[in-house]
């Protein structure tokens, strides 16, 4: 097996939020609609901000994200729009409702991949965290879209509520027939970042490092080993590592329907956002802004965690971490021989 650990730093990644309504209430949804929006793209304009990025790198990457995207009658235009724009990929996130009919409203030709959200090997585990029902029409609808010849890969937002369940991922998306795992950890943004239970705030939602690397490293090269691509975030860095920042090293746009585009996702509780549409111009914004943060150097690495989610950082003793925070962006991927 092959393992790498890196930033996409060629390719422009595009991760556009086309909408924000959703008709889920996930318990670790990170979209927040008072800094998003509420407000559902018209076409036109999707069809505008895609060719400005279009224009910027002809390696560019195109994430179509919601909420939930198939919600959006015209998600199967902007599709065609991407790939007349020359895309190098276009990747539809979804929970697996696939609104509108959206698999007879699109070829596996017109996608590279339909990312399917699942949180769960069993109903019981998935419903609890996603809703009740969505385990069973999830699995339909991968079922249906790989019958139908697409390329499919599955999203696991691993938590304490889910963790117990990662190991039966592996046969379970082997018999799915899914082509990559994707292993996310959660982030204190949106759902897990508004107030909480004093029981949460004494059981966070998110792993320890021990938890982490006892559990996410052994599954994912499990699922290596039975020939599928599996991809998950580096998390914890070991302090003679290099930290390196995302928002310096490598070119990821994370686009909101209110116009904001972020280069970081932590920073998207906030109006941190160095970029901006107006009308149909992508302008930068006022400082101060997240481009600011990024440039500041500190002993737990990621300076956006330390600010909004310091409860993962361990010390020796006051400022001299245990460990550092490697960028959201920095992932591990392992390919099967």
């Amino acid at each position: 097996m092959k393992k790498t650990v890196s930033f996409s730093k060629r390719a422009t990644n595009i991760f556009f939020h086309i909408l924000t309504s959703c008709n889920l209430k996930c318990r670790h949804c990170y979209i927040n609609k008072r800094e998003h929006g509420t407000s559902t793209l018209p076409i036109d304009t999707i069809e505008t901000w895609l060719t400005c990025f279009a224009h910027k790198n002809r390696e560019a990457n195109v994430i179509f994200l919601g909420g939930e995207p198939t919600l959006h009658p015209d998600l199967a235009q902007a599709i065609r729009k991407a790939r007349s724009l020359h895309y190098q990929s276009v990747t539809v996130d979804t929970n697996g409702y696939l609104f509108h009919d959206f698999l007879s409203a699109i070829s596996p030709s017109d996608v590279d991949f339909l990312s399917f959200s699942l949180d769960g090997a069993t109903r019981k585990t998935n419903d609890f965290i996603r809703g009740e029902g969505c385990f069973d029409t999830c699995v339909a609808g991968i079922q249906k879209a790989v019958e139908r010849g697409f390329s499919t890969s599955l999203i696991f937002t691993a938590s304490r509520l889910n963790i117990h369940e990662l190991d039966m991922m592996v046969p379970f998306i082997r018999k799915l027939g899914i082509n990559r795992f994707f292993i996310q950890v959660i982030g204190i943004r949106g759902n897990p970042a508004a107030e909480k239970s004093s029981e949460e705030l004494e059981n966070p939602l998110q792993l320890t490092r021990d938890e982490w690397d006892r559990r996410i490293p052994t599954v994912a090269e499990k699922v290596a080993q039975s020939g599928i691509m599996v991809t998950y975030p580096k998390v914890f860095l070991d302090l003679d590592e290099p930290f390196e920042c995302a928002g310096l090293v490598a070119d990821n746009y994370f686009i909101f329907p209110n116009g904001r585009v972020y280069r970081c996702p932590l920073c998207e509780d906030f109006p941190l956002h160095s970029l901006a549409f107006r009308g149909d111009r992508l302008v930068p914004t006022e400082k101060i802004n997240e481009n600011d943060l990024f440039q500041l150097d500190i002993p737990e690495g990621c300076v956006m965690n330390k600010l909004i989610q310091p409860r993962n950082i361990k010390y020796r003793e006051p400022g001299k971490p245990v460990y550092k925070i490697a960028c959201c962006l920095l992932k591990e991927t392992i390919l099967p021989d």
